[in-house]
């Protein structure tokens, strides 16, 4: 939010001018700490503002990606360990940094440390940005003195799971460009190539074979109820959506997600290397186990696998350890579930959690590039099947009157 403000200083000076805070208390609590009194203060919207609108409505700027804030906390620590101040450090990243929403942040984050927030505290107001992992360990590294260690642990830990959603949206995007781009084709040849043939057939006068009749028929009817087929199809998808954003719809899609015969397997390694890895990057920050679970349990991206943590956290609040619930859920393999027993024993939890999160980032690696491998074979099969059908069907009366004219 934006505010236009006017007040006096100690000296009796009048001061006006704009500023940007979470709310009403916010505005006046920063001024305060500047030591002004408050004339009046009004809500407004700045002209060219990023924060005009929340983030991913219209009018947003431009998005804040993983990338951007994997530079942001690498050149930080960088800068925090060179001794520069942190105001100051704030100050250069954000003139440098060229995405112009994530600048402002940075400005506005740079202001409120000045006037005399935590920077863990100044994070916390922008939601949508940084999340409640990168809050809590920066927070963490604010109480042990080591921010630029952490920041850069941070770093890492954004690189690492960044390019775990690269191999996901690689394994699900390849399939489903080529099958829309099948299903497109099809649609091409049975609304527009087919009519043309019918109307050259008909001036034939001569009995079509079947299978023709048949491709002909379902033409004739995808032309007449097309755009009844395709509303039908939207306001099944529109509703599926409604559906998917209930709290018991999200619990059954994410369910059925991990039992999909093949992308099931990948989609649990995805959730088994987020997990540990999330988990250990915390622990190792400081940030206690109680918190550290609820806030893995907030990022999973699964209903199922959240719903599994939080029961998880409830038992180790009541004294359990962290594997005996997880060996329960029966959706972490028991290979996981042992080498965190093992490392709860040894005391080494974060260095176990670490190493499964390696090996099943190389099991996602292999997945994607067998199941990519795997279907490249069915897809041009089904193009081959499906197109070269439509195409003998086509010619079968060609052939035929040829046939005839030649005997």
């Amino acid at each position: 939010m934006s505010f236009k403000y006017t007040a006096k200083s100690k000296e009796g000076k009048s001061v006006s001018g704009t500023l940007d805070a979470a709310d009403r208390a916010a505005a006046i609590s920063l001024l305060r700490k500047q030591e002004l009194i408050i004339v009046s203060l009004d809500e407004t919207v700045k002209s060219g503002s990023p924060f005009k609108l929340p983030f991913g409505m219209m009018g947003m700027k431009k998005k804040v990606k993983i990338d951007d804030l994997v530079i942001f906390s690498r050149q930080l620590a960088t800068m925090v360990d060179a001794g520069i101040p942190l105001v100051s450090a704030l100050d250069i990243l954000g003139e440098q940094i060229e995405n112009k929403t994530f600048s402002a942040v940075v400005r506005e984050i740079r202001n409120e440390v000045e006037t005399g927030s935590s920077f863990s505290e100044s994070l916390a107001r922008h939601k949508t940005v940084f999340s409640q992992l990168f809050v809590n360990m920066v927070k963490a590294g604010e109480t042990s003195g080591m921010l630029d260690e952490i920041l850069d642990r941070v770093a890492t830990y954004l690189e690492k799971t960044s390019a775990l959603q690269r191999k996901v949206k690689t394994a699900l995007v390849y399939p489903a460009v080529v099958s829309g781009m099948a299903l497109a084709i099809t649609l091409l040849l049975l609304l527009k190539v087919i009519p043309v043939f019918k109307g050259i057939f008909e001036g034939f006068g001569a009995q079509l074979p079947r299978p023709t009749l048949i491709l002909i028929t379902i033409s004739d009817a995808l032309q007449k109820y097309f755009i009844f087929g395709a509303g039908l199809a939207i306001g099944l998808g529109f509703l599926l959506f409604r559906l998917v954003r209930t709290e018991k719809g999200r619990l059954k899609f994410d369910t059925l997600l991990l039992r999909l015969p093949v992308f099931g397997i990948l989609f649990i390694k995805v959730a088994v290397s987020k997990f540990t890895r999330t988990l250990s990057t915390l622990i190792k920050s400081g940030v206690p186990i109680l918190a550290a679970l609820d806030i893995v349990g907030k990022t999973s991206g699964n209903k199922l696998v959240e719903k599994t943590i939080d029961n998880v956290r409830a038992n180790v609040r009541e004294g359990e350890s962290v594997a005996e619930p997880l060996a329960r859920s029966k959706i972490f393999p028991p290979m996981v579930t042992r080498m965190v027993s093992v490392g709860e024993q040894t005391g080494e939890l974060e260095k176990m959690l670490s190493k499964i999160a390696d090996f099943y980032d190389e099991q996602v690696d292999a997945a994607v590039g067998s199941l990519t491998s795997m279907m490249e074979p069915f897809i041009i099969a089904f193009l081959g099947i499906v197109i070269g059908s439509i195409v003998i069907c086509m010619f079968l009366p060609i052939f035929k009157i040829t046939s005839i004219v030649s005997g």
